[in-house]
């Protein structure tokens, strides 16, 4: 495990901690002023538990149950009983890192200070989280709203000693076992903890946390792609021009343009057609590419925005007040998170849309301005990348149906109490196969450009040396092409996994300087 340790606070955590925590497996520690708060806010539930007057959450039932008072000695069991009654997710099990995001998330917000969780059940959170403890989340269970209920449930159940979890072996196991082999006491819940575990946005955050991180990668080596593949088909680099941009300023659009300027310099190929065959202008998908990059980069930091905003919240209900009032509040609602999550799809949709009608242009002896049909070594013989297309086509197909948003709908829950709710689970769910799907896109594209460079290498032209730097990493990674001497099948997993892991990015910036 990585010994780098994430001090967990009381003014919220960065997106940096949750990437550290979950994909990094950083040890978690609560700082001293998170104790304090914690304390202090305990005494402030523990003075209410107290009194004849009901209080939510604290001495009534939840949702449409909220009426009822709940007497002194069944209020343990009413916290227990939240849990188990709320873990009730089904479907395919939840990826570690998500989890692992989500369980890092509520225990930010518990450390706020502002839901009256005791110290030692923040403790134990952390603990299991160490110990590389991860309980079995399942896909369906949160409408977004009220928090991610079922996904947190499972994971309070964790924390309860019942319930499965996978041990740091990848054993799953049942949870009780697992924290009795680390050394962990399963917790014994009191007034407002079970509700205090359960009422949070931090699935949706969490895998929205790291889609923004995956596609930052993504947005940067799409721009080397197109650069590529404006290149590959003679293209001219006079639209990447600087004062072009400077009259439509979208940030994004001038960093997408600059990136694609700096992959192309020293090019032998870009504006070569003008000498032999002159065409006005470059096809769309050539032409506007920092405009739709960049239009998906000024996205990113909108959702960049929103995601800074929620992992500064304490979102719970009801929450402790600095002042001691503990009031019921609608901060769980899922909308801020589900929205961006929902317009990060669509872009990437889009993004992939334009990346797969360059690669097509590069496919088509009709419009590659001297290429092979298909990039194959012996058009007829074989049929180079024809179905490595066919591939890329189908993703952008099931990526434009994942771009329907979900926080469009709501479907009212708990008797018409939670009468709307933002289905941001159901967006981060389909925003991760957007993702994943966008990666392949993009490799394919990288694996036919880098193939149409080296053709226009052989007929004595000379790329860029970014462009052939990107060839060169992605050969010395394995990654090979159809040659004279042999044909194999595409390998675009390996240039799947090549994109997914900087590679790219990290190939041509020794050349083109660090890229934004």
């Amino acid at each position: 495990m990585d010994m780098h340790t994430v001090v967990v606070g009381t003014s919220g955590a960065t997106a940096q901690d949750v990437i550290a925590v979950a994909r990094g497996n950083a040890r978690v520690e609560l700082s001293a002023a998170a104790v304090d708060a914690l304390a202090a806010a305990r005494e402030v539930i523990d003075a209410l538990a107290a009194k004849p007057e009901p209080v939510y959450g604290v001495s009534t039932g939840f949702g449409a149950l909220a009426s009822r008072h709940i007497s002194p000695e069944l209020r343990a069991q009413l916290q227990r009983n939240i849990v188990r009654s709320h873990a009730a997710g089904m479907g395919p099990r939840v990826e570690r890192e998500v989890v692992r995001a989500l369980m890092f998330l509520r225990l930010k917000t518990v450390a706020s200070g502002h839901t009256g969780v005791r110290p030692e059940i923040a403790q134990t959170m952390a603990d299991v989280l160490n110990a590389g403890i991860t309980p079995v989340v399942h896909e369906y269970g949160s409408l977004g709203c009220s928090g991610d209920l079922a996904p947190l449930s499972h994971c309070a159940l964790t924390l309860m000693g019942e319930g499965d979890a996978e041990g740091p072996d990848g054993t799953v196991r049942p949870a009780g076992e697992l924290l009795a082999a680390h050394g962990i006491t399963p917790v014994e819940l009191r007034e407002k903890e079970g509700l205090a575990l359960l009422n949070g946005t931090d699935g949706m955050l969490g895998m929205l946390v790291m889609a923004i991180a995956d596609l930052q990668n993504l947005y940067t080596s799409a721009d080397i792609t197109a650069a590529l593949s404006l290149e590959a088909l003679l293209g001219t680099d006079k639209v990447l021009a600087p004062e072009l941009h400077a009259i439509r300023p979208h940030p994004g659009q001038g960093v997408s343009a600059d990136n694609m300027l700096r992959v192309l310099a020293g090019s032998g190929l870009t504006g070569h057609h003008q000498d032999d065959a002159p065409r006005v202008q470059d096809a769309y998908s050539v032409r506007c590419a920092p405009q739709v990059n960049g239009a998906g980069r000024d996205t990113l930091a909108h959702a960049r925005l929103v995601a800074d905003r929620e992992l500064a919240a304490a979102v719970d209900n009801p929450v402790v007040l600095s002042d001691g009032r503990v009031e019921s509040n609608g901060n769980f609602h899922g909308a801020p998170v589900a929205y961006v999550l929902d317009f990060l799809a669509i872009a990437a949709a889009d993004l992939g849309s334009i990346t797969e009608r360059r690669t097509d242009r590069l496919l088509d002896k009709n419009r590659s301005h001297g290429l092979p049909p298909f990039l194959a070594d012996d058009a007829g013989v074989d049929s180079g990348l024809m179905i490595a297309q066919y591939t890329q086509a189908a993703l952008v197909s099931e990526m434009k149906r994942l771009a329907v948003p979900a926080s469009a709908d709501s479907i009212p829950s708990s008797a018409m109490q939670e009468d709307h709710v933002s289905m941001g689970w159901s967006a981060a769910r389909k925003l991760r196969t957007t993702v994943e799907n966008l990666a392949r896109i993009v490799a394919v594209e990288l694996y036919a450009a880098t193939r149409a460079i080296e053709l226009r290498a052989a007929q004595g032209l000379t790329p860029a040396p970014a462009s052939l730097a990107a060839v060169e990493a992605l050969r010395a990674a394995g990654v090979e092409g159809p040659g004279p001497d042999r044909f194999l099948s595409p390998d675009l997993a390996a240039a799947d996994a090549f994109v997914r892991a900087g590679a790219l990015v990290a190939a041509v910036e020794p050349v083109t300087g660090r890229l934004a």
